[in-house]
């Protein structure tokens, strides 16, 4: 079998905006070009170049040197959802930060807790080297980086290639583990501890990585309290992981899922957030449901509560 050489993954361009270069064996020209061909590029050969291709947002030449240049308004996805996993085998695009491992590991990440309406949805996410590899040829990235359309469909195949686990906590529950805890971050690690705790038991994998959301003792106190013994790694933006994206994925997910479930329930669509028009639709479910209504959509210990009953 013929050795494919990737060469020196060279990056130019600022915040991802501007010009990708990276430099290719020329072995891969045929593929590169009946792929492209697919995916609806038109074709033209200027002098030096093996081929250059073109479609709406994105541009992408091949010169003789084997010098790949990409730009355009949709070159990103382009690059994370294509050129990557097929072509480059290499992530240092969408993984600027890390070099990704092939470890086998549990990823957690949460998301609602800083929206006053909805639930609060922890997630995590089992992956080997070979599930890890599914989930780069899929994209995965933070979350906050993908539109909510294409975050349902994503969540949706990353259950179909990983083992995972889903902690939602309704807005009524949450209210009633918040007068428990007393405190956003110990419920936000009891969450966590109560996800990892599910995923070793289904996978037997001890190797964890979260997102790192307040001091290191607040998830290794939880993970005390359940007995759980796991090699944890905490650390800020933790979502470049694949695995941790992943989980961040499908924890959104279910927070949309979560709001439109309230939406259905309350025949009003119910926004992110804790903005001015959180504030007006708050005002608009007490109105017509009365105040006690925010016990089964809100999270009740926001400064928005206040906001909302005072007229």
């Amino acid at each position: 079998m013929q050795k494919w050489d990737f060469s020196t993954l060279v990056i130019m361009a600022s915040e991802k905006s501007s010009c990708f270069v990276a430099t290719i064996s020329l072995d891969l020209a045929d593929k590169l070009l009946s792929e492209l061909k697919e995916q609806g590029f038109e074709i033209t050969r200027p002098i030096y170049t093996v081929f250059s291709a073109q479609k709406k947002g994105v541009s992408c030449t091949l010169y003789t040197s084997g010098k790949l240049t990409v730009q355009g308004k949709e070159m990103n996805d382009f690059i994370t959802f294509y050129l990557e996993p097929e072509i480059l085998k290499s992530v240092a695009y969408s993984y600027p930060e890390t070099q990704v491992s092939m470890t086998a590991r549990i990823g957690i990440d949460e998301s609602g807790k800083g929206d006053f309406f909805g639930p609060l949805c922890i997630a995590g996410v089992q992956a080997d080297e070979a599930k890890i590899k599914e989930l780069l040829k899929l994209g995965v990235r933070d979350s906050k980086q993908i539109a909510d359309k294409a975050i349902r469909t994503l969540s949706a195949k990353i259950k179909q290639v990983c083992p995972h686990t889903i902690v939602f906590i309704s807005p009524k529950k949450y209210n009633e583990l918040y007068a428990n805890f007393q405190n956003l971050n110990n419920l936000l690690g009891w969450g966590h501890a109560t996800a990892i705790a599910d995923l070793v038991s289904k996978t037997g994998c001890t190797e964890v990585i979260i997102d790192q959301f307040a001091g290191e003792h607040v998830v290794k106190n939880a993970l005390k309290q359940k007995k759980l013994n796991v090699s944890l790694t905490q650390r800020h933006k933790a979502e470049a992981d694949p695995v941790v994206a992943a989980a961040s994925i499908l924890a959104r997910a279910a927070f949309l899922e979560g709001l439109e479930s309230l939406s259905k329930q309350f025949e009003l669509e119910i926004p992110k957030g804790a903005s001015p028009q959180v504030v007006r639709i708050g005002k608009q479910l007490v109105r017509k449901f009365g105040p006690q209504i925010l016990e089964q959509a809100a999270k009740l210990h926001f400064k928005t509560k206040e906001e909302v009953l005072n007229d």
